[in-house]
């Protein structure tokens, strides 16, 4: 029996990294994405806090609200195919929970967005000194009452969030521009009361530049609680539509073979 030359040559193992589909290049890619995203977000946003600081009004509460939304819709876009344009730590940990992104890199995307933020921060106080908060977020209540108030707007982003940032083929412009409406409605609700944070690496940024850590557990613990509801609830909610969906299907081709 006659066998082709090169049928049992020993074919050469590819590294690890590229058989998993993604080296280290990749991963840092991604990890880079996160750390511009995140700076331009907590640049921007509270950036334009402090410059309506300085210049009393100038900018007003509803220009700092689209500031933020603005500036989430266009980092989601630039960054979206690459990393998935989280920006945000709950974000990360509330697609971890439904398993929308791998466990083994959430240390590494949370690293990459609070260095971001901190750097941005320190950024804005190389500008412009001590003469602001930096952006700071602090309860203009009850620590209750900002609770409960970041708990609802994260949960309302991230529901928004598994709704527009699903599929193989996510159109990245109106992902960011769903995401981002979803940040200026909250921003309007809640700047003034909260701060409308959402997102713990934004109130770390200007916290840990500033020292001034006032009541930050609540921009950790109810973000991250929020963004991990928002997500589990989308998920339950899909799987029942997708199941009454399948049974629908069954349903009707039940009745066309009757007919």
């Amino acid at each position: 029996m006659r066998f082709k030359r090169n049928q049992y040559v020993t074919r050469r193992l590819k590294p690890a990294a590229t058989q998993s589909g993604e080296g280290i290049n990749g991963r840092m890619k991604k990890y880079s994405a996160e750390f511009i995203g995140t700076y331009f977000l907590v640049f921007i946003g509270t950036g334009s806090i402090v410059v309506n600081q300085i210049y009393t009004g100038a900018v007003t509460h509803v220009g700092i609200s689209l500031a933020f939304a603005l500036s989430v819709f266009l980092m989601v876009y630039i960054f979206g195919h690459i990393s998935g344009g989280h920006i945000n730590p709950a974000v990360t940990i509330g697609l971890a929970v439904c398993k929308r992104f791998p466990s083994n890199q959430i240390l590494y995307y949370i690293a990459a967005q609070i260095s971001g933020a901190v750097a941005a921060s320190f950024s804005l106080y190389l500008l412009f000194g001590n003469s602001t908060t930096l952006g700071i977020t602090l309860p203009s209540g009850s620590s209750y009452q900002s609770f409960t108030l970041e708990f609802i707007m994260t949960f309302l982003l991230m529901f928004v969030i598994m709704c527009a940032a699903k599929g193989k083929k996510i159109n990245w412009f109106g992902s960011g521009l769903a995401i981002g409406a979803a940040v200026g409605i909250d921003a309007f609700l809640g700047g003034r009361i909260s701060g409308a944070s959402m997102n713990p690496a934004l109130s770390f940024g200007p916290a840990i530049v500033t020292m001034n850590f006032e009541s930050h557990w609540i921009y950790w613990l109810a973000p991250i609680s929020g963004s991990v509801f928002g997500a589990l609830l989308h998920s339950y909610v899909s799987k029942r539509l997708l199941k009454n969906s399948t049974i629908s299907d069954y349903a009707d081709k039940r009745l066309d073979y009757t007919d």
